[in-house]
């Protein structure tokens, strides 16, 4: 059986700002504390029912690194074994999400 979980997506604005598409509102900015209660809850829900669970952190062109970093960190927090990094060299201007 295919996992029909979708990935956690953890997108990085270049003011530092955090997204998270399984949020409510995915083009919303979502605060620090409120991104790891979420990210852990998928992580746990994953865990019960057996699915794999996969992150990703995405940092627009010109993301400070240490933002991505913190990023990074704080999903090991929230319990995220293995983080993934997502590259987009579409050119795509940072903060035009309505692809």
């Amino acid at each position: 059986k295919t996992s029909s979980r979708e990935p956690m997506i953890i997108s990085v604005d270049k003011a530092g700002q955090y997204f998270l598409n399984i949020h409510a509102q995915p083009n919303t900015a979502i605060a620090p504390h409120d991104l790891m209660v979420r990210v852990a809850a998928e992580l746990t829900l994953a865990h019960q029912t057996g699915e794999p669970a996969h992150v990703l952190v995405k940092g627009d062109q010109g993301v400070p690194y240490g933002k991505v970093v913190e990023a990074m960190a704080l999903l090991k927090q929230a319990g995220a074994e293995n983080v993934g990094l997502v590259t987009d060299s579409t050119g795509v201007p940072a903060g035009d999400t309505n692809a």
